[in-house]
């Protein structure tokens, strides 16, 4: 099963980046061989993943990352880089190829200081790969001061180093370094497309694949939560219930508060397992002593590890939350195409009734409001609103209408 099987929906870019890596490879094996180059060449040094949100930009991008670090024989006799079962695939595919490095937002935003180290391997020659590959997953979180370090690297890079940045639109990125990328643009795969790669892939029952595929729209990773998690098509379940729990101010509140510290939760089970080990990791790293005391003089690196991991946190929450306010647009989305006879597919008909009386209950205009107000405690939990204020209000006015 090659690499490319992993791009649903995406044909037209499996095609493109699949061409690319064919000449990534003659390029090393002209260089290594001393075999003429390509004479044109589609591969290049910089590339910039963008697409909605769920169509699968960082799967991409490492997919092309193993494509480029492909070592099976198979090449030598003209076949695709990308095979999927090779070393360099399979180390690059599941995040530890040495030569792939990858850097995402622990935070809100991309810090200088994390990008540093990567920066600086960027200009060094790979060290058992093909390539050096540098995949950023949250290039819009880039700040100004790593985002000017990225640029710099990208204007002028080693020779055998690739850059591959990810984020869900060109207008995230600053202007000079998406100038230096070659753009591929993802669209949202079909419910079907997302369907059947459950069914083929996670071994989900079809009408389980088909209603978590609908339910997302086509986001390819909550649908395989959902189609794979209890736990998360509960917590979906229970946020979809939301809407009938307004009627009273004292609800709203209520409501409020267990959305938060539901996600509250999910950020600490999520963060407990990763922390410890890497708490242990770096303790190991600094030398502990066999009682865990740490040698004279690192109590400060610890504490940098304490701030990136509370930072995580942070942001894990406010992701978990931004997923609950996601199902809940689509949500009033659907109230909306009732209200309005719409013959759009109806993605939440495992709630049939509650959407039907929520059609009932209101009119278009107040569907609307509602999905405003969903959309405005988005935009505040992005301006770092505290998250318990940025729901309520949005409980109140979905209670107002």
């Amino acid at each position: 099963m090659s690499v490319w099987d992993d791009l649903v929906g995406q044909e037209r870019v499996s095609e493109q980046l699949s061409a690319a890596a064919r000449d990534a490879d003659a390029l090393v094996t002209a260089a290594t061989t001393g075999a003429p180059p390509p004479e044109a060449s589609k591969m290049t040094h910089a590339w910039l993943f963008t697409g909605p949100p769920g169509a699968g930009t960082t799967q991409t991008a490492r997919a092309f990352a193993a494509a480029l670090q492909c070592v099976s024989p198979d090449r030598a006799v003209g076949g695709v880089p990308g095979c999927g079962f090779c070393n360099g695939c399979h180390t690059a595919l599941i995040g530890t190829h040495a030569d792939v490095n990858t850097v995402a937002a622990v935070g809100t935003q991309i810090l200088a200081d994390d990008m540093r180290d990567t920066v600086r391997k960027s200009f060094t020659a790979p060290a058992t790969g093909r390539w050096q590959v540098i995949l950023v997953e949250d290039a819009e979180r880039l700040n100004e001061k790593s985002a000017n370090a990225v640029l710099k690297a990208v204007e002028e890079p080693a020779p055998r180093t690739v850059w591959l940045l990810c984020a869900p639109s060109v207008e995230d990125v600053l202007p000079t370094i998406r100038s230096r990328c070659r753009h591929v643009n993802l669209r949202t795969p079909s419910v079907d497309a997302v369907a059947d790669m459950l069914v083929r892939r996670e071994g989900v029952e079809p009408a389980v694949a088909a209603s978590a595929a609908r339910a997302t729209q086509g986001h390819i990773e909550r649908a395989r939560r959902l189609a794979t998690d209890p736990a998360a098509r509960e917590r979906r379940a229970t946020v979809l219930k939301l809407p009938l729990r307004v009627d009273e101010i004292g609800g709203c509140l209520r409501a409020a508060q267990e959305l938060v510290d539901a996600a509250a939760d999910d950020a600490k089970a999520l963060a407990e397992e990763m922390d410890a080990k890497e708490a242990e990791e770096l303790k190991a790293a600094l030398g502990a002593t066999q009682g865990g005391r740490l040698p004279r003089g690192t109590a400060g690196v610890m504490k940098d590890l304490e701030d990136k991991q509370k930072r995580r946190r942070t942001r894990t929450q406010r992701d978990s939350l931004d997923l609950a306010l996601t199902d809940l647009t689509g949500l009033y989305r659907d109230v909306l195409a009732l209200q309005l006879g719409s013959r759009v597919a109806i993605a939440n008909a495992d709630v049939e009734d509650t959407l039907e009386r929520l059609a009932r209950g209101g009119s278009p205009e107040s569907t609307l409001r509602r999905i405003e107000a969903i959309a405005a405690c988005r935009d505040a939990l992005d301006r770092n609103v505290a998250p318990l204020l940025a729901v309520e209000a949005m409980t109140m006015a979905l209670r107002a209408g």
